[in-house]
């Protein structure tokens, strides 16, 4: 399969990804806090993707927008916990062009610029952070990893500072590595993790493996499951958000399950996939009374708490608040070394 070949640009990538962390790499710790939803002034939306702009800004994408482009929100956090005390949205910076299913987000400061990843068109674009208008560059993805199976493509995006890379992948299997995990084949996703440096070039690829799904059932209403997000940290590291979504005919039942993977590009070799080490697991079921379901799509690095701690905060896709029943959670979990 041509998945194999992956151990493909890992010379090329290890070489030129030379980060050379000072020591080793302490071992991540996380702590999770309750989500929490503010409808009263966060609108019904369908929110895919986050990225810190500093202070308690936040550009956020939905993918179903009244055109390409991203809003401004603001999210107060407490500085000793990281939980979220309240967030409003205010703006919305339009490219004035049609909207192209907007899923990852992540901002480069030294360019005040927004980047956002369209599964629509699997393209990878920088827009404006000031006006929201689109400035004519994006990420050169090569046409062969731009082919995805509907609805599958480029979820998610994510830039560090530090480092000067982007990175994404494919919310589920490309086309040219095998047919995506679904209710009736069980089966590992088999990604290809991609990154790019400053000339917007791809300099590597790595092969990440998804965890068999957890659903025993072989048929759904509603079912999905694939990386959501990553987030790139200062010291090369990356953090994968996979994602299950499970929802039958009724609405009872249903659940969606979030793990987060730390991954070590640095120390992959020449291994058939990344080593990733789990992080931290929840469940959003929706049973009885209870109504937690939400299925997260976004998160980003946000600011640092009093004791030095960093905050990832997270948003979910409400899918415009379904039925009156879904609400647009958000989410911050703790990481420390």
């Amino acid at each position: 399969m041509k998945y194999m070949k992956l151990v493909f640009t890992l010379c090329v990538g290890m070489a030129y990804l030379s980060l050379q962390a000072q020591g080793l790499k302490k071992e991540l710790r996380a702590e999770e806090n309750p989500q929490v939803a503010f409808p009263k002034t966060v609108a019904a939306g369908n929110y895919s993707g986050i990225t810190w702009l500093g202070g308690n800004e936040y550009a956020v994408v939905c993918d179903k927008s009244r055109s390409d482009g991203f809003f401004v929100f603001h999210i107060n956090t407490d500085p000793d916990t990281g939980q979220i005390s309240h967030a409003y949205c205010d703006e919305f910076r339009s490219a004035d062009r049609a909207d192209r299913d907007q899923e990852g987000i992540c901002y480069v400061a030294k360019d005040s610029a927004i980047w956002i990843s369209g599964e629509g068109d699997n393209r990878i674009r920088e827009y404006s952070l000031k006006t929201g208008e689109r400035t004519g560059r994006e990420l050169d993805i090569p046409d062969s990893l731009k082919q995805s199976y509907p609805n599958m493509g480029f979820e998610s995006l994510t830039y560090n500072e530090k480092t000067g890379l982007f990175w994404t992948v494919s919310e589920s299997v490309l086309p040219i590595d095998g047919k995506p995990c679904s209710p009736k084949n069980k089966t590992k996703n088999r990604l290809r993790l991609l990154c790019f440096d400053k000339s917007l070039k791809l300099v590597a690829q790595y092969p990440y493996e998804m965890d068999m799904p957890e659903l025993k059932s072989n048929s759904a209403e509603n079912y999905c499951i694939g990386v959501s997000d990553l987030c790139a940290l200062d010291d090369g590291r990356l953090i994968v958000l996979e994602r299950e979504l499970y929802a039958p005919k009724l609405v009872l039942g249903s659940f969606v399950v979030c793990k987060l993977y730390v991954v070590d590009p640095e120390e992959t070799g020449y291994a058939t996939s990344l080593h990733k080490k789990l992080l931290l697991r929840f469940k959003t079921p929706s049973s009885g009374l209870k109504k937690d379901f939400a299925n997260y799509e976004g998160m980003c690095l946000g600011p640092k708490l009093n004791d030095g701690r960093r905050v990832i905060v997270m948003v979910c896709d409400s899918q415009n608040q379904m039925q009156g029943i879904l609400k647009d959670w958000m989410k911050t979990v703790v990481v420390a070394p």
